[in-house]
């Protein structure tokens, strides 16, 4: 094989908890020069991030099986398996969430990376598909967690954001 063609198998790769989702770095900015990141998302059922936005990158998810609610500011989607969302650079606020019943897998890719280090700083280590249970968000908790996520480009919007659209 060329030495600079990677072949990731499924054993390699951090697994980390992220707001109660699992997710597996499956190549990291640090193995990218920074270019790209992909992320193996597992999302329970309720799962998914609260309302953000990252003006400088883009994030690009496939829906490998399950069914999420994607909302925007320009409305709401539902995804289900073998769609395909693209999130472009400018900032505008996301999120989705889990509407079924069954876990949800998706694979996301950020242009250019960081929000693989984003999630290296907030999230705990764990096992391939083991749930921990989302970390109860104290005033506190959600400034250190906005302080940290501005860090990364990105900003974090109230849970019931989209409820005033």
């Amino acid at each position: 094989m060329i030495d600079n063609i990677k072949a990731i198998p499924e054993s390699q790769g951090e697994t980390i908890s992220v707001v109660g989702d699992n997710y597996r770095i499956i190549i990291s900015g640090k193995q990218t020069g920074g270019e790209y990141a992909v992320i193996d998302m597992l999302v329970p059922p309720g799962g998914g991030p609260g309302p953000h936005a990252h003006a400088g990158f883009q994030e690009l998810f496939y829906l490998v099986d399950g069914e999420l609610e994607f909302k925007t500011e320009a409305g709401k989607y539902n995804a289900k398996k073998g769609d395909f969302i693209h999130i472009p650079k400018g900032g505008e606020v996301h999120c989705f969430k889990n509407i079924s019943n069954t876990t949800a897998h998706l694979l996301c890719t950020v242009i250019p990376a960081g929000l693989d280090a984003f999630f290296e700083e907030i999230g705990k280590a764990t096992t391939p598909g083991v749930f921990l249970p989302p970390p109860a968000l104290s005033a506190e908790e959600i400034a250190r967690l906005s302080g940290v996520a501005e860090k990364y480009g990105q900003k974090v919007y109230p849970p019931n954001y989209f409820d005033f659209q």
